[in-house]
Parts: C-alpha cells; structure tokens; sequence
C-alpha cells in the first residue's frame, strides 16, 4: 500500500483538487494532516500516471507517494545550507568579502552539479583570504535565518524516539550553531582555517563533500543499529543526491533543477514542516 500526499503553502490547497485527485487515482478517504495545506489518501499501488498528474498539479501542491510501510522515521539526515537555514553561508561570507556575485555564481553552478564540489569549495574559500574570524559571528547574527519547521521538525522526531544529524558541506562554525539553535544530536561539515585571527583561505582537509554524507549515514545508521530506511534525509544540491537516494525517505527540498530531476520526493510548496507530513504526522 501506498499514500498519496499533497502539500501546499498554508492556506492554498484546494479541497477540490485533492478530491479530484483521489476520485483519479481510486484512493481512499481523505486525510486532512493540516488544513487547507497538507492532506493525503491510500492507494493500493502506484498510478501509472504519476509523473504526468504530478506535473499537471505542481504549480498548486507539491504531490509525492510514499509507501505505508515504515513510513514514520527513526533518524533525520540533513543538509544545511538552503535547507535547515534560508542562506548559502560560504555566500553571506563573499559578501563581507566584497566578492559576492562571483562567488554566488560558483555556488549556484557547484550546487547544480556543473562543478567539482570540492574544486568549487576550495576556489570560493580562497577568495575569503584575510577575513577577520569574527565576520562569521556578523553574519549568523545579521544574515543567517532558519528555514521554518526546523525546530517542529527535529522535536517531533526526538518525541518519537529520533534521532536528527546535520551534514553540511560548508562549515563547522555554522554547522555548530544552526545545530545547538534547531536542537540536532550531532553536526559533520569542513573546516574554515583561522590563524592570527583571519581566514587563510584555505580549508582543512579532509575536504566533505558528496561521499561524506553518505558515510554519515552509513556510519550514524551502524551505530544507532538502524537500517538506511529507517532515515529521512533532506537537501537541495547535487552533493546531496547520495544520501537522498539511499536513505528510506530521500527529500529534495526547494531543490536545483537536477536535484529534483533525481530524486522521487520533492518539496517546492511546503517548508520542513512537509517532512512530517511525509511521514504522517499531523499538524499540531
């Protein structure tokens, strides 16, 4: 057994949209997780149309089928940039740097799977050379904003036993704050060198990028004696597709073109509040 999920801005799905996606598809009744936002239905199997209904409705709700079985997870494996906060930190860097753009560029195409991850981090981080330590402070306080449903999320998967991991590509003195800030157990990402107060511009090695995350999982998983579908993992870029498609939820959230192109679970309507609802919790 399947369900068919559909989630949308708070105020905007449509009752009769889901009503007619439901007749469509020969689901069951109706289940309302969130009014007007977040609802879903059973289905014995997977329509054949999918991907055609799918793109037909994505303009108004993000439509995703999940199956019934395990559905509610025991681990939650996540991105940060762009996922649990609404910012590029390595961006918000730039700009104190006076090198925005540029780098900003960088990243959209690294994110998009046009670049070397690591090549990409390294030229970026290069050109923040000579930045005083304390701009990483300026920018968590002045640029730096969570995405919503963080802190929903990550205690609705700690009431129910969970356990919640933050992977990041950038940099542990971000990962470090946004994890004590959203409540994560445990954070992974690069390190920015510092000598005599300033960035050198380089970055520790060894560099984390697209493999990192999948030991993660693999690594947190063994240790918590659970299995890769015991996790939903969530993320934007293309060095998130790894962990995406190996854990048992894998998804891309407000994700690159590519990114979504991969991955069976997308998010472009909803915040993080929509993993729960992929899992089948109800607002609360």
């Amino acid at each position: 057994m399947f369900i068919a999920s559909l989630i949308a801005k708070p105020g905007t799905l449509d009752p009769a949209l889901v009503e007619s996606l439901r007749n469509a598809f020969g689901g069951a009744d109706v289940v309302w997780l969130a009014p007007d936002e977040a609802a879903e239905f059973a289905l014995p199997a997977r329509p054949s149309n999918f991907d055609e209904v799918r793109d037909s409705v994505a303009a108004q709700a993000d439509l995703n089928i999940v199956p019934i079985e395990n559905r509610a997870k025991k681990m939650l494996l996540a991105d940060m940039d762009s996922t649990m906060i609404q910012q590029e930190c390595i961006d918000e860097l730039a700009e104190e740097a006076g090198v925005g753009a540029h780098v900003k560029d960088i990243t959209a195409r690294a994110m998009n799977g046009e670049l070397d991850f690591e090549g990409a981090l390294i030229e970026r981080v290069a050109l923040l050379k000579g930045l005083p330590e304390s701009v990483i402070d300026k920018v968590v306080a002045d640029r730096i904003t969570l995405m919503p449903g963080g802190k929903e999320l990550i205690a609705q998967m700690h009431a129910n036993g969970g356990h919640a991991a933050l992977v990041s590509g950038g940099f542990t003195a971000f990962t470090q704050r946004v994890s004590a800030l959203l409540g994560f157990d445990e954070n992974r990402a690069n390190t920015l060198v510092i000598a005599d107060g300033e960035l050198t511009g380089e970055v520790g090695r060894p560099i984390l990028g697209k493999q990192a995350k999948v030991d993660a999982l693999e690594q947190i998983t063994e240790r918590l004696e659970i299995t890769e579908a015991d996790v939903i993992a969530v993320g934007d870029g293309a060095n998130d597709l790894g962990m995406l498609n190996r854990a048992g939820m894998g998804v891309a959230l407000h994700a690159k073109p590519s990114v979504q192109a991969k991955c069976d679970l997308r998010i472009n309507h909803g915040d993080l509040t929509a993993l729960l609802y992929l899992q089948g919790y109800a607002k609360p």
